[in-house]
């Protein structure tokens, strides 16, 4: 039998050891436990981002109990690291993830001696002094930025100035606790990622302000001063960091069985004021309605809607009947566990043919495809450092085809060099059925006095 963990000290000085990636764990380590010195964090742990473990979560991120700041280690060092600081706790703090995963995480902590925590709601929800909607989903991909934009719509509709917060990306510079997005200056000026801007450019191109960073008490702050309404723009499954008064959950039927068992989207049903069933215009209808049952299972007092996810090529005239490669949002078809996305969908409805560049793709884009084997006949748009971007670049070159259609809401042009035809795919959440997801939110909204109805 392994030594395990060591019990808490005399003092009651407990040691714990936060799971993450790069986001959750961090608000999870802000407002739980930076002022709390019965515990000490030796270490935060990092998976599915790269380039992010073998960091430190800074001193002025930390706090005084943490004047060296806090290393980041790979997750696959969790055993070793409790025992070589007698971890007596271990919290997960990330999403978008199996419910097995989660238990086998907790089975690898308990195996050395440590407790396994996962923090709720009521310990890491922060209240806004105005009124504030969530969009959170069940999985990543689900099209969640397409119908927070759509809120986002609806807010101003109603005579409202709203500003959002986002989901932390925090993939540069850890000390800059507060982000402020007006304008595309500002990307270049946080050095913002492709991922990033995937998230930031819609709502930025309609005048709204968006925040995002590392401390998100300091940026709700901030927020509250600027806008009448806080929007909430969720990342990956995972719930807000702020208590809702509306929350708008996004399901998605491309993956039926997921909204039950993946970590914490299940949860995010089981809390959602209204459902929104995206994408049902390419799937048949059994499926989304397999979907709509499921949830009223978990949760039967929820408001449900059906959205159409529809999309543009700006340039059909160079895709139809080409042969092209699809670049693809990159969190959806990796980690989120979508064969092909957005680009691939709207190529193939204009007849065109997708080239497969997995034989093509060098360095860390080659690597993609061993990790995530789930990947189809797409690039992902990995673009987390310079060294990825150069890989993405090299990547897209040396594939065959006669265009490049870009299935990520950002445009990578301004980013790489891309010496084919390019196309890009825009994508709108669009009406469905009676009642419709606006009448809904509408109603919601009256309800709770958050704006005028027009």
């Amino acid at each position: 039998m392994k030594q395990g963990a060591q019990a808490p000290s005399a003092k009651g000085r407990r040691n714990a050891i936060i799971l993450g990636a790069a986001g959750r764990d961090f608000h999870n380590f802000n407002v739980r436990f930076r002022e709390d010195d019965s515990f000490k964090v030796v270490a935060f742990t990092a998976t599915q981002i790269p380039y992010i473990s073998r960091r430190t979560y800074p001193p002025n991120a930390a706090g005084r109990l943490y004047p060296q700041g806090i290393p980041i280690r790979p997750e696959e060092e969790l055993p070793s690291l409790i025992r070589k600081h007698s971890v007596t706790d271990v919290y997960f703090s990330y999403s978008d993830v199996s419910e097995g995963y989660v238990m086998n995480l907790a089975s690898i902590a308990q195996a050395e001696g440590a407790s396994f925590h996962l923090l709720g709601p009521a310990d890491t929800m922060i209240r806004s002094t105005k009124p504030l909607v969530a969009v959170v989903a069940v999985r990543t991909g689900a099209g969640k930025s397409t119908i927070s934009r759509k809120v986002a719509d609806l807010l101003l509709e109603r005579g409202l100035r709203p500003v959002v917060v986002r989901h932390p990306m925090p993939y540069g510079d850890l000390s800059v606790l507060v982000q402020r997005f007006e304008n595309h200056d500002d990307l270049d000026r946080y050095h913002t990622t492709i991922e990033e801007r995937e998230e930031y450019e819609g709502h930025i191109d309609k005048g709204i302000v968006v925040f995002a960073g590392v401390d998100y008490k300091l940026i709700l702050d901030q927020a509250e001063k600027e806008g009448d309404v806080i929007l909430w723009d969720g990342g990956n499954n995972d719930f807000s960091f702020y208590a809702p008064d509306l929350n708008i959950v996004v399901a998605d039927p491309v993956r039926v069985g997921d909204e039950g068992s993946y970590y914490p989207g299940k949860t995010n049903v089981r809390m959602a004021d209204i459902l929104v069933v995206n994408k049902v215009n390419i799937v048949r209808k059994k499926a989304a309605d397999q979907v709509v049952r499921n949830c009223r299972a978990l949760n039967s007092r929820v408001k449900i809607a059906k959205t159409r996810s529809e999309a543009v090529l700006d340039k059909p005239e160079l895709v139809r009947g080409k042969k092209i490669l699809a670049v693809e949002d990159g969190p959806s078809v990796t980690h989120g566990g979508l064969s092909i996305g957005a680009g691939a969908v709207a190529a193939k409805a204009v007849g065109a043919t997708l080239v497969d560049p997995k034989g093509r793709a060098v360095g860390s884009i080659k690597a993609a495809y061993k990790k995530f084997p789930n990947l189809g006949k797409v690039l992902p748009a990995l673009g987390y450092s310079g060294r990825q971007l150069k890989d993405l670049e090299s990547s897209i070159e040396r594939v065959k085809c006669d265009a490049v259609v870009l299935g990520t809401p950002s445009d990578l042009t301004k980013m790489i060099r891309i010496r084919k035809p390019v196309a890009r795919v825009g994508f709108e959440a669009a009406r469905y059925g009676r009642p419709s997801f606006d009448e809904i939110v509408h109603s919601e909204l009256d309800r709770l006095r958050i704006g005028r109805s027009k």
